[in-house]
């Protein structure tokens, strides 16, 4: 990964800051964007450019964040679409706006993103886009439904745009994770086998493999990481 520069979205949520690291520490120069004004603890130094503030459903905030994240190191190889959002909601009782709200955190940022780093990926040698989809997105459970259905929208646009760039040499994929092992997972579940789930390290190595110029022959796969459930 050495040089490659890469654009994260997320970047400042615990998925997002762990795939930064260890992309930086794989010799990436990494473009960390967030709706957070707050740049994560870690990486920092050079290589490190770090936009907060920014809004990605809206389609403009994303482009002018994926352009000056280009214009900054003077190319973009890659481009991880981590920002996101979950709700737990029962269909019967629950709020309209829930599907909608989650609609524009999870496929419209994707969308609007990949969007705007198109014309940066084709002009590298090995253009990649790697989105984190959800294994639940396979069969909802109770309560599943908004999160699902737009992670769902996010395995298809993922499908499709590695069928729009076939021709150019830029990859499209999506890791599918089951739990992640967070904070915020353990105190929401505590009495769940931590040692089942998956790590954030784990899940960063294999999106850093297909961000990688050795994945070149993966392209529209849907990829479970799904730990040891």
């Amino acid at each position: 990964m050495t040089g490659r520069v890469i654009a994260i979205t997320g970047a400042s949520g615990f998925l997002g800051s762990a795939v930064a690291q260890a992309a930086w520490d794989r010799g990436a120069r990494v473009a960390l964007i967030d709706y957070a004004k707050t740049p994560p603890v870690a990486p920092t130094g050079p290589g490190v450019f770090f936009q907060g503030g920014v809004d990605l459903t809206d389609a403009n905030a994303a482009r002018s964040a994926i352009d000056a994240a280009a214009d900054h190191f003077g190319s973009l190889d890659a481009l991880f679409n981590i920002a996101g959002g979950f709700a737990w909601e029962k269909h019967e009782g629950g709020e309209g706006n829930t599907w909608q709200r989650l609609f524009l955190m999870n496929v419209q940022t994707a969308s609007n993103t990949s969007r705007a780093a198109i014309p940066h990926l084709r002009a590298s040698a090995a253009g990649r886009i790697v989105n984190v989809g959800a294994n639940a997105a396979f069969k909802a459970g109770p309560g599943m439904g908004p999160y699902a259905a737009s992670k769902a929208g996010v395995h298809s646009l993922t499908q499709a745009l590695a069928e729009e760039l076939k021709s150019d040499a830029v990859t499209v994929n999506a890791v599918l994770p089951s739990i992640l092992d967070t904070p915020i997972n353990r105190a929401d579940m505590p009495e769940a086998d931590f040692v089942s789930w998956v790590r954030t390290d784990e899940l960063a190595a294999v999106m850093l493999f297909l961000a990688s110029p050795e994945a070149s022959a993966v392209t529209g796969a849907l990829v479970p990481v799904t730990g040891r459930l």
